[in-house]
Parts: C-alpha cells; sequence; structure tokens
C-alpha cells in the first residue's frame, strides 16, 4: 500500500468527499475491530495424559495388538 498517494489522492478530494472516507474507515474500524483481537481462551488447558478418555480401552482383549485390530477392520470393511 502506497500510503503516500493514499494520502495525495485525499487530499485531492473535496471536504465532503474527505468526510465520506472517515465515515467509512471509521465503519470499517468499529466492525472489524472485534474479529482483530484474539478471543480468550474458555477452558482450561490440561494435559492429554490427565483427559478422562486415556485408557478407557486398556482392558479390552480385542485391542491388545492395535496394528492387528486396525488391519482386520480395513480388511473387513474395504475389500467387499
Amino acid at each position: 500500500m502506497d500510503t503516500v498517494k493514499i494520502i495525495r489522492d485525499l487530499s485531492a478530494l473535496s471536504m465532503e468527499q474527505q468526510k465520506e472516507i472517515a465515515d467509512f474507515i471509521a465503519f470499517l474500524k468499529k466492525r472489524y475491530k472485534k474479529s482483530a483481537q484474539p478471543k480468550a481462551c474458555k477452558f482450561k488447558k490440561q494435559k492429554l495424559s490427565k483427559e478422562s478418555f486415556i485408557g478407557i480401552w486398556q482392558k479390552r482383549k480385542d485391542l491388545q495388538d492395535s496394528a492387528a485390530w486396525v488391519r482386520n477392520i480395513r480388511c473387513s470393511e474395504w475389500s467387499r
């Protein structure tokens, strides 16, 4: 953006046109004010290992070898 050219072009306009531009700039600043600021996080960050879902399937016998389980699911679902 060439600020000097913008100022030169603005100065060449009538006072009424300059007022219109100033009003439009104020409108844009107000409209995009909220989106420019980062939103505060509402949730407290916690270590993944502390999440309640970690380990929920640890006692399942069919998932002891996860690679084999995934391989079997892929074969049964995708080789039709």
